[in-house]
């Protein structure tokens, strides 16, 4: 059941119901809308504050623009919760980043009004560039808004896009939303330099002259305009010493604004619809704006941990006190930190995730040898080669499905160059409710064809510690180790360090009817399966890879020795990856075998829990069973 609307919000089915208001009535939808969110989440938990933070923005762009004919793009897509209720998907709410309901992100399949599929930030400045120049080809009269928060703007590709944008021309209103939050606060030039406009004096008293000037001589893309903005942002560089970086790629820039201000917005709004040609709007927001403890606790209430009393913002399911399995996550921050004591040489870096991938533990005890880059995937794996070369063993943290961002960098700047930064790619696999936009399906495939790349996942947490010694051991060049969201299967994983060898599997355990070849934490289940069908008279083998690349060939000569059925089972893409591998070595070995691969098919996998989609993909406790069941009785 979802939550149910109150008096204003429940009669707006659509942004034409919201437009019908007096404008007066507008505070008191932002009020109910934000409520209205509160309330879901803590039933339905998901992203949160991010949300929060744009509501008055939310209500001001659909009650200015006329969506969806004019394009809204969200950047990130943890902004969109208030934009999904507005725009008919209030009643479905509750199944928000749940199985088969509503996408956690804007989706363009879902609705007219998503205009651009967003899961990984700074993509919005050059869509709605795309679109506007579409539009503009087309004939059509459309206004195209991107709406970009501070910490998305840090990336490359939110410069290249303004870049773009400035020598286009094109009609774009660029709504920078300013909370010096990204998930972590903000960190960099870029972010200090948006804090001294923001509290600038001398320079908004300046913008607001700038502001009149512009609709006093709103003259399209003539050369007066362009003359007009270049004295002025002349004047005001010399009058406040700073030169604005958005009219230095000449853009107009316009702001700060409070973005909790719906009346204001909108009139901000309304006028900038007037002028043409590219812009900047910069608002001041804050994330988790309403709900005290969000505002409070910014990072820990980016997304909640569970449902949670609104009232007083406790977990109404608590963890148990019981001793429990520490997450991958946990893992990685605690071992790098006991490696980093006794290695001098290596240093931690991640792009803007520092407490989801816990390096935040080594900021916190080695401030000086951990470094978060903000929002920057392809400068993180470049500025981590830069200290390979010059003698550091950098421990690159990249989601996995942030990597592929990073994927040219990766390839010329580190393989081919030799160099010992460890990749550790967290949320490998299937990551849940946050859907097809940060699966991590892809890295197992997309890393073994890089020539001098060792490619691992561990099954379990002991594993993963031993394979981070392994990688910041002399000579090891390029090393990838890649592990799920969630955690493990061990309480007692803080195990003394051992050297794995690459391309060494284990032998679990010996069968005669058939064998389980896996990779990664699969292999826990497939461990009890082996147990479970062994009193079912069936004789399993199990063997953990470990690598992916090289592989263990010893092991694999000695599986199709023995075994004509063999499973692969992989939470990774099944195409190129290790059910790939082994095809690739059976042929070329002249082996023959029936060997079924279970994994990742070749679609894109939506969101639900975990159990859920690996049971839609196949790899399930159930459907591994039956699998085997299946080959031994010979279907």
């Amino acid at each position: 059941m979802g939550v149910e609307a109150t008096q204003l919000l429940k009669t707006i089915n659509n942004p034409e119901d919201l437009r019908k208001l007096p404008p007066k009535d507008l505070i008191k939808v932002c009020n109910e809308l934000r409520n209205f969110i509160i309330s879901s989440v803590s039933c339905n938990p998901g992203h949160f504050g991010a949300s929060l933070g744009v509501v008055e923005l939310t209500v001001a762009l659909h009650y200015v623009f006329n969506t969806p004919y004019d394009k809204i793009i969200w950047d990130v897509g943890h902004q969109a919760y208030g934009h999904k209720i507005l725009t008919g998907r209030r009643d479905r709410f509750h199944t928000n980043r749940k199985y088969k309901g509503l996408s956690g992100f804007p989706n363009i399949f879902e609705s007219e009004y998503d205009a651009f599929g967003v899961g990984h930030s700074s993509t919005s400045i050059s869509a709605a560039l795309g679109m506007a120049i579409a539009a503009s080809r087309k004939g059509e009269d459309r206004q195209t808004v991107a709406v970009i928060g501070d910490g998305a703007m840090t990336a490359g590709l939110a410069f290249e896009g303004l870049n773009n944008l400035a020598a286009s021309k094109a009609n774009v209103l660029v709504v920078l939303n300013d909370n010096n939050m990204a998930i972590d606060p903000n960190v960099g030039g870029f972010s200090e330099y948006l804090v001294d406009i923001a509290t600038s004096r001398t320079y908004n008293k300046l913008r607001k002259e700038v502001f009149k000037a512009l609709k006093k001589f709103n003259i399209g893309g003539s050369r007066s305009r362009d003359m007009i903005i270049k004295i002025n942002n002349s004047i005001k560089t010399l009058l406040t010493r700073q030169t604005n970086i958005f009219e230095g790629f000449n853009i107009r820039y316009f702001g700060p604004v409070d973005g909790h201000d719906v009346e204001r917005l909108t009139n901000v709004l309304k006028d900038l619809k007037e002028i043409k040609g590219p812009k900047v709007l910069h608002i001041i927001t804050k994330k988790g704006k309403g709900f005290k403890f969000a505002e409070e606790n910014q990072t820990a209430w980016h997304a909640t941990g569970g449902k949670f009393d609104p009232a007083t913002g406790r977990l109404l399911d608590p963890p148990s006190n019981q001793p429990r399995p520490p997450k991958f996550q946990e893992v990685f921050g605690h071992t790098i930190i006991e490696l980093a004591r006794q290695n001098e040489k290596i240093v931690g870096v991640t792009p803007a995730m520092p407490t989801g991938c816990s390096l935040n533990l080594m900021m916190e005890q080695m401030p000086d040898r951990a470094f978060d880059v903000g929002i920057a995937e392809q400068h993180a794996v470049t500025f981590s080669a830069g200290m390979a070369i010059s003698g550091l063993v950098p421990f690159c943290n990249i989601y996995s499905t942030f990597m592929q961002r990073a994927y040219d960098q990766v390839i010329h700047d580190v393989a081919l160059q030799k160099l010992n930064v460890v990749f550790c790619l967290d949320r490998g696999g299937l990551v849940g409710s946050d859907g097809p936009t940060h699966h991590g399906a892809y890295d197992l495939a997309y890393f073994r064809c890089i020539p001098n790349m060792i490619v691992s996942s561990p099954m379990d947490e002991s594993e993963l510690r031993n394979l981070m010694y392994t990688a910041q051991l002399p000579d090891m060049g390029p090393f990838s180790i890649r592990y799920p969201r969630g955690r493990g299967s061990l309480i007692d994983w803080q195990t003394p360090f051992e050297k794995i060898e690459p391309g060494t599997g284990r032998k679990l355990s010996e069968g005669n009817d058939l064998v389980f070849l896996t990779i990664g934490p699969v292999g826990t289940k497939v461990a009890r399966i082996v147990d479970e069908l062994k009193q079912e008279g069936i004789s399993a083998g199990h063997y953990d890879m470990r690598f992916i690349k090289p592989l263990d060939e010893v092991l694999l000569h000695e599986t199709f020795t023995k075994y004509q059925k063999i499973i692969t089972i992989e939470d990774g893409a099944i195409i190129g990856g290790l059910g790939s591998a082994v095809l690739e070595f059976m042929a070329e070995n002249n082996y023959r075998a029936t060997v079924t691969r279970l994994g990742i098919p070749d679609r894109f996998i939506d969101q639900g829990t975990q159990p859920e989609l690996a049971r839609d993909c196949g790899f399930d406790m159930d459907n591994i069973r039956n699998t085997a069941r299946k080959m031994v009785s010979g279907q």
